[in-house]
């Protein structure tokens, strides 16, 4: 059985109504949240994630560059001949 009473009708309007500002405030506060977050990250000064891995990628190749430079100068320092050390006849002692 359906009614046609004003009263709740109007009730009825004014729950929609209300959830429906609801909404819009919900809506208004998230859009001011993001902004405030994005501005603060912003002022931060964070490194987009690209510009991160590619500096990390850098820095690992230097790091196998220095790597393998270290072991050919170990090697090369293997190979060369110790000089010997020689007395200067022209630095004799007084006695």
């Amino acid at each position: 059985m359906q009614t046609d009473n004003p009263f709740l009708d109007g009730l009825a309007k004014v729950f929609t109504d209300a959830a429906g500002a609801a909404q819009s405030v919900r809506a208004e506060i998230d859009t001011f949240v993001k902004q405030r977050l994005e501005k603060l990250v912003a002022d931060m000064d964070f490194v987009p994630r690209d510009e991160f891995e590619a500096v990390k990628a850098m820095a690992a190749r230097a790091r196998g560059e220095n790597e393998r430079l270290a072991a050919r100068i170990a090697a090369l320092e293997r190979r060369r001949p110790r000089p010997v050390k020689r007395r200067n006849p022209a630095k004799r002692r007084a006695v």
